[in-house]
Order: C-alpha cells, then structure tokens, then sequence
C-alpha cells in the first residue's frame, strides 16, 4: 500500500467518524448555564520527517496531529496541552471561522492549506464555561508553525497519531476537586502530557475511526493543574 493510498484511507476515515460525532459529548461534564461559544482546529496531515511506526491497517505511519501547549500564566486551563482554538469573536462568520483565525493567530499556520472536513458536535467545557466546536482539519499544504505569542502559547508541535495510539503511552487520568474524582483518557507524549478535553476529543475520534488499540483503562495517574 502506497502512502498516497494510506493517508487517502485515513482521510476517509475522519470523515466517516466525524459523522459518528453526536455519540461523543455523553463524557463531557455539562456547562451550568449560559457558556461562551469557543471552537478548536483538530488538523491532521502528513509529518515532514518524523518517523513513527505502525500497524498500517490502523493508521497511515506518516500521519500526524497539530498540538500546542498553553502558557502557565493563562487564567483557563494553564500549562495544558490543546487544540489551537478560542472564543468565538464577532467578526467570525462561523465555528469555522474562528477555529482557522485562532489557529493561525497562534500558530502562524496559512489556513489556505487547511481543508475543513467537518464540525463536530458541541461540546461542554465546563471548568472554563464554554461550548466548544471542534473543526476536523486535514492539512493539504502544511506551513510552518510556531508558538506566535509566548504569553498564551509557549511551545506548538505535531504528534505522530502512531505515537498516540500506542498503548504504552496511554492511562486513565484523574483529578480530585471539590471532594469528587473526574477521570479521562490521557496521553503520556515522552513525558507530555495530553489529558483533559484535548484527550476526550482525540479518544473519541481515534474510536469512531476505528484507529484505537486496545489500552489498559484501570491504569491511573493523577494530573495537576
């Protein structure tokens, strides 16, 4: 199978999932209400020159996903890896619209080269009173990247979806708050950690496309916010 074959495969396959995506908010703790409109880009596309091994059946080997880490001084959800995204402002026509121009306001990414596969479903952010619409992306041309302002983003980076999918990076994170105990999904990146609503959202699509490999739930560590 060719790469070309491959990535064609996959990108089939986000859009099938994307279409599943109604079945995804059940995990999402509600927002208590009025919410503030927010949306995420998730972009996929293909690595430069990260090599990543696979079971190419699963997932294409050169097939990536766009993250970026959060300033530690930020007000919600400091020090956390996310999706590039934010708050819908007025000039946005739609989610679209504001997941493309946060993006590029914070990543430098030339939305041109971002082909929009779908909007997902809403979904509640309850720690930061927001509903959220992630934007599934596919980078046809990808430009480069970088954290463009250091006092909302310090670090962006893009992940192997192999790396992701590995069970050995994978458990159940935990956080106590309030005397209750929320657990998620969450990624350990070589030491990074992905937990919180980025991991729901990237479980979730890694399930409804079939890419998940059987991980161990009852392993659990605790994350600090």
């Amino acid at each position: 199978m060719t790469s070309k074959e491959t990535l064609h495969g996959a990108r089939a396959e986000l859009i099938a999932a994307a279409r599943r995506s109604s079945g995804w908010a059940a995990p999402f703790p509600p927002v208590v209400g009025s919410a503030h409109e927010a949306s995420v880009l998730v972009l996929f596309g293909k690595l430069d020159s990260i090599p990543a091994r696979t079971d190419e059946l699963t997932v294409a080997g050169d097939l990536d996903v766009l993250l970026q880490r959060r300033a530690a001084t930020l007000s919600s959800h400091p020090g956390q890896v996310s999706f590039p995204g934010g708050r819908r402002e007025e000039q946005d026509s739609d989610a679209v619209a504001t997941a493309l121009r946060e993006a590029q306001e914070e990543t430098g990414l030339d939305p041109a080269g971002v082909e929009v596969l779908a909007t997902l479903s809403e979904l509640p952010l309850a720690a930061s009173n927001h509903r959220v619409t992630p934007v599934l992306g596919w980078w046809r041309s990808p430009s480069r990247v970088v954290a463009v302002d250091h006092a909302e983003t310090v670090e962006v980076f893009r992940v192997p979806v192999a790396q992701l999918l590995d069970p050995n990076i994978r458990f159940t994170s935990t956080i106590s708050r309030m005397g209750r105990t929320w657990k998620g999904p969450a990624f350990d990146v070589d030491g990074t950690i992905v937990w919180g609503f980025t991991a729901m959202v990237l479980d979730g699509i890694f399930d409804a496309a079939g890419w998940t490999r059987s991980w161990d739930r009852s392993v659990e560590r605790p994350v600090t916010v």
